[in-house]
């Protein structure tokens, strides 16, 4: 997910004018392009649909309202493993790491799954990174996504089955850990152990850490269903989205969030080394699930790291300043956040997956700035898709609220989904030699599919290269 029009900001969407510098775009793209009151009759609309208007209205609370998408859900992995997840939080402080790790597991027989949006506290970040009213906006997602889940089994036992590659993926501006569930959850069950990590440099729409109480704040506090401190001397703070202040320029901040963001990926990728080294980690967070039984069960020869959008430049940056990871999958990057002087140290194989309704030309061309005769830097564009084809909202709103919200492309999402992961997997086997069958997709990193272009559908200058 990515940035949506901000007053003082180059963020926009749909009205993009091309002498701008245009960033990721929202979870709705509301702000420019989807007013607010549009949004309110949106939802009034599907209320009237569903029977729940007037009346029933109150009742409609996170994970009830399940009438309206009885076709709809997060597309569960395809792979040969069940797939598990679990959350680790490292040190309690927001300079601590924070991920949810999806893996294959060995799932018992109604096994719970985790609630999409974990609390009310992100509906509220979201409300605020789109300048929505919270009240309002916490009765629109309650309605329209509050009764989803995440196609993993909460906590499941790890399934040891040799050495599992690993990857570190990165979220767009406004995201967080939970909104890329279907392609995690596709990787894990594919025989991968995948750290979606909780960025803490403000770009997150909502995330949290802990602080001591002081003695005089001793009480019990208010338990979420799916994590909770492991000490009672510990309370949440949050951490809300960021927007740029009036007149501030954006290069600056983007740059620097960057770069912590790079940090916190190699943080997480560290943690797992120590993990599958045998060492003890706390987890701040409790939990029943077994964090020692990954100890000697990846393979850390075989390390990759992806990202959407923000999470692409995130990407780029993680090449550039730790070697250890082999290759990267940027998914329709922004590149305005990155110094291009970092390009020439970038030496790894990169794969450039974009929509063909996100980019334009002056950011095709920092990443052209990226092709090498001697290091694989591909690219291809999938039809039909817009930049929130990506994030597990496409696959959770119908055809008519999805297209004006800007969450779905004319494509079916499930097809430009299977285009991304199969091509994705493809990219992975060849840059870390991994004995798999997913070589069988390699066509597609070359834009071979109806429903693909090679390279990209942007007509670039030829003056600009």
């Amino acid at each position: 997910m990515c940035a949506a029009h901000f007053a003082g900001s180059s963020e926009a969407f749909g009205t993009r004018p091309r002498s701008f510098i245009p960033p990721p775009g929202s979870v709705f793209h509301l702000g420019g392009l989807v007013p607010e009151p549009l949004v309110e009759k949106l939802y009034e609309r599907s209320l009237l649909v569903s029977g729940l208007k007037g009346s029933r209205l109150s009742s409609v609370a996170m994970g009830n309202a399940s009438c309206h998408n009885n076709h709809l859900g997060i597309p569960a992995g395809k792979g040969p493993h069940q797939v598990g997840c679990a959350d680790l939080m490292v040190g309690h402080t927001a300079q601590g790491t924070f991920f949810r790790l999806y893996y294959p597991c060995q799932a018992s027989e109604g096994s719970e799954k985790p609630d999409w949006i974990p609390c009310r506290e992100y509906f509220n970040g979201l409300a605020d990174f789109m300048k929505m009213s919270r009240t309002l906006s916490e009765r629109i997602f309650n309605y329209l996504f509050g009764s989803y889940k995440i196609p993993a089994a909460w906590n499941a036992s790890f399934k040891p089955d040799g050495k599992y590659p690993v990857v570190i993926f990165s979220h767009g501006l406004g995201a967080f850990r939970t909104l890329y569930s279907a392609i995690c959850a596709e990787l894990a069950s594919q025989g991968f152990v995948v750290a979606a990590v909780e960025h803490r440099d403000e770009s997150a729409s909502a995330t949290f850490y802990y602080k001591e109480k002081h003695e005089a704040e001793q009480r019990p506090h208010a338990a979420h269903q799916n994590f909770r401190p492991v000490s009672d001397n510990l309370e949440e703070e949050w951490m809300y989205y960021r927007a740029l202040k009036p007149g501030e320029l954006e290069f600056p901040l983007r740059n620097k969030q960057v770069k912590q963001r790079a940090d916190e990926c190699i943080r997480a990728l560290n943690l797992l080394i120590d993990i599958n080294a045998g060492k003890s980690v706390e987890n701040v967070l409790q939990s029943t699930f077994d964090w020692t039984t990954l100890e000697n069960c990846m393979d850390l020869c075989s390390i990759a790291i992806m990202g959407h959008s923000f999470g692409g430049a995130t990407v780029i940056e993680c090449l550039c300043k730790e070697v250890k990871f082999k290759c990267g999958i940027a998914l329709d990057t922004w590149m305005f956040p990155l110094d291009e002087e970092i390009f020439p140290s970038v030496k790894q194989p990169i794969f450039f997956i974009n929509s063909e309704k996100f980019q334009w030309a002056g950011n095709i061309i920092r990443m052209k700035k990226l092709d090498s005769a001697m290091i694989p830097r591909k690219m291809i564009t999938i039809k039909g898709t817009v930049h929130q084809s990506f994030p597990d909202f496409t696959f959770l709103t119908g055809n008519w609220i999805g297209k004006i919200l800007k969450l779905k492309g004319e494509i079916d999402p499930h097809i430009a989904m299977d285009l991304c992961n199969r091509s994705s997997l493809a990219f992975l086997q060849r840059h870390l030699s991994l004995e798999r069958d997913f070589n069988q997709w390699d066509p597609l990193i070359e834009g071979k599919d109806d429903n693909l272009i090679p390279g990209t559908n942007i007509t670039i200058p030829q003056s600009s290269m």
